[in-house]
């Protein structure tokens, strides 16, 4: 847990210090049809702080399997973002992380707590210990995202070095 907890950590001040005060092209593009932009990937990472890690753990902490996880909306941000900047989304998703990493170490799981069982509507049972790594790479699924959108707003202004970036080859294998 102590693994997951340093990269959770990390994940709010590294979009803080990447994307706060970019112009909207950095932020509020993306990579055409219903891809995200790195607007809509903060709001998405709000979202999920508020209905669905802890909510999650919770669950799985005083239900077992005996209680389903609540279904994830992951396109509920754009609703919920539709009137804020991106300042105040790094800001919330900020204040939001430190809250529900808090609540986390504050149940002072056990080893037996992590190998506790929860059920998924889609993936049927998870052990915490599952739940906890999925949040820490869902986070580094987002930031390779991040990255990956932004670079896409170059990808024609960099002309034949485009064949040496990588991330802009990369075909986008993590789903919005």
């Amino acid at each position: 847990m102590a693994e997951a907890i340093a990269v959770l950590t990390r994940t709010p001040p590294t979009l803080n210090a990447l994307l706060r005060g970019l112009p909207d092209t950095w932020v509020r593009c993306n990579e055409g049809n219903d891809s995200w932009s790195a607007f809509d990937i903060v709001g998405h990472l709000i979202v999920g702080e508020r209905t669905d890690w802890m909510p999650r753990v919770r669950i799985i902490l005083e239900n077992g399997e005996a209680r389903p996880f609540d279904p994830f909306d992951r396109l509920a941000q754009s609703k919920e973002s539709k009137d804020k900047s991106l300042g105040q989304l790094l800001d919330e998703f900020a204040r939001l992380r430190r809250k529900n990493l808090a609540a986390l170490q504050a149940l002072k799981l056990q080893a037996e707590d992590l190998t506790r069982r929860g059920r998924h509507p889609a993936l049927g049972m998870v052990t915490l210990s599952e739940l906890l790594a999925t949040w820490a790479v869902h986070d580094l699924t987002h930031l390779h995202q991040v990255s990956r959108v932004m670079a896409y707003q170059y990808r024609d202004a960099v002309g034949p070095w485009s064949a040496y970036l990588g991330v802009l080859q990369c075909t986008g294998h993590s789903a919005p």
